[in-house]
């Protein structure tokens, strides 16, 4: 019986079919380009393989394309015929988070690890900040998220994917010296994981370690397809730490060529929430923001995230219609926010419209009760210094220095942020 690079059984006679299931599952880990393709082409040396079809469906949901994934998950179940208990379970959790019911998919991921812990496709969904537990909205989701990865860890040893996933948990709930041993063990155990080099970034930016994590993640991403998963957000920390250099002319162009729309491919969650997040942090440095940038940008959180539903895009589209001065679609935002972190997503859209309008003492008040509990959005700690960010330049604005001061001090701690905040972090 063939098997996966992780030893499981797979329900197919056709070797061809597993060498390009095992090829497009490390490409999927990896977060590199053609794993759809991979999964494609093992489902077409055996229709009957439905781990193939799964995959596919996985594949195509990460990148946004979910009418596609519904499609090729409903390949998955026509071909379940003769699967293993394993391979059962395994649809059954695909299928639930294609079909977006999260919080069935999760107790569903949740039981079937406890069983088959190395079943890696599974485990996926439930690493890194965009997956079911960074984005449940549920408080104290980092330790969540370290304890599920924690309780995988004796099962990978020093497996490449795991070891930089377990990494970001503990980047996450501030143990960056154990995440960067794990990382560079990850790099060392594949060099192009793509999800790697963009977690050992964060590691970086949690030190304050500018120079050197631009220096090595310019260099990591000239081989990187700008079509690839993390293609967008990768560029977004160069682009960041170029405006923190001070070179706004390079942060600008790295900006329009490979994160804003029309720009290099990325899924659409990261396009908005990165564009809307680089251009407040350039407008915050005191950069002049080209015309049109916030409308165009608007325009985009419309038509890709026209309902609220997920908290995260949620925050970045309500900050975009606001800066935007679209005054409506702001409020839909800020009244139609539901699920579990509907509150913070109605609390930060009204606050963000303050900082719009330049009221910056209505910005202030509506800001200041939220940054205890924003990890509640989703995203990674170094996306959500927008909202610290936002409150800084709100507080500077109103004359409220010493309280600024006093913010900037209880930061965690290290990472100097751009001007015109860094000449407070000095004085502070």
């Amino acid at each position: 019986m063939f098997r996966d690079r992780y030893g499981l059984a797979l329900s197919t006679g056709s070797a061809a079919a597993r060498d390009a299931y095992v090829e497009a599952m490390d490409l999927f880990l990896a977060a590199d380009v053609g794993a759809e393709q991979g999964f494609a082409r093992a489902a077409l040396e055996d229709p009957s393989f439905a781990l193939a079809h799964a995959g596919r469906a996985r594949a195509l949901q990460m990148r946004g394309r979910g009418r596609e994934a519904a499609a090729a998950m409903a390949d998955a179940r026509s071909a379940a015929n003769g699967c293993s208990s394993r391979e059962a379970g395994h649809l059954n959790a695909l299928g639930l988070l294609i079909d977006s019911d999260g919080p069935g998919a999760y107790a569903a991921i949740l039981a079937h690890l406890r069983e088959w812990p190395l079943d890696a496709m599974i485990a996926q969904p439930c690493c890194g900040v965009f997956g079911l537990i960074g984005f449940s909205g549920r408080p104290g989701r980092e330790a969540e998220q370290l304890a599920f990865t924690d309780r995988l860890a004796p099962h990978y040893g020093d497996d490449w994917w795991f070891l930089a996933q377990h990494g970001f948990s503990q980047v996450e709930a501030g143990q960056i010296t154990e995440a960067e041993r794990l990382l560079e063990q990850a790099l060392a155990g594949n060099p192009r994981n793509a999800n790697a080099a963009h977690i050992r970034a964060h590691v970086h930016y949690e030190a304050g370690e500018r120079e050197e994590g631009l220096t090595r993640l310019e260099a990591w991403r000239r081989d990187y397809d700008r079509e690839a998963q993390l293609s967008c957000h990768i560029a977004w920390h160069v682009a960041i730490w170029r405006a923190a250099e001070g070179d706004m002319d390079e942060a600008w162009r790295v900006f329009e060529t490979d994160v804003a729309p029309g720009g290099a491919w990325g899924p659409p969650i990261n396009v908005l929430t990165d564009s809307a997040a680089f251009v407040l942090r350039a407008e915050l440095a005191g950069a002049a923001v080209p015309d049109g940038t916030w409308e165009r940008l608007s325009d985009y959180a419309g038509e890709f995230f026209p309902n609220p539903g997920t908290a995260f895009a949620d925050i970045h589209a309500a900050l975009a219609h606001a800066m935007a001065g679209r005054g409506g679609k702001l409020a839909r935002i800020a009244g139609a926010a539901a699920g579990p972190a509907g509150d913070i997503v109605s609390g930060l859209a009204e606050a963000l419209g303050a900082y719009a309008r330049s009221d910056w003492e209505e910005a202030v008040a509506l800001l200041a009760p939220w940054m205890a509990g924003h990890e509640r959005i989703g995203g990674s700690r170094a996306q959500r210094d927008l909202l610290e960010f936002a409150l800084l330049g709100a507080l500077l604005r109103s004359g409220r220095t010493e309280e600024a001061r006093r913010l900037l001090v209880l930061r965690r701690p290290v990472h100097a942020p751009a001007p015109p905040l860094a000449a407070l972090r000095a004085a502070a």
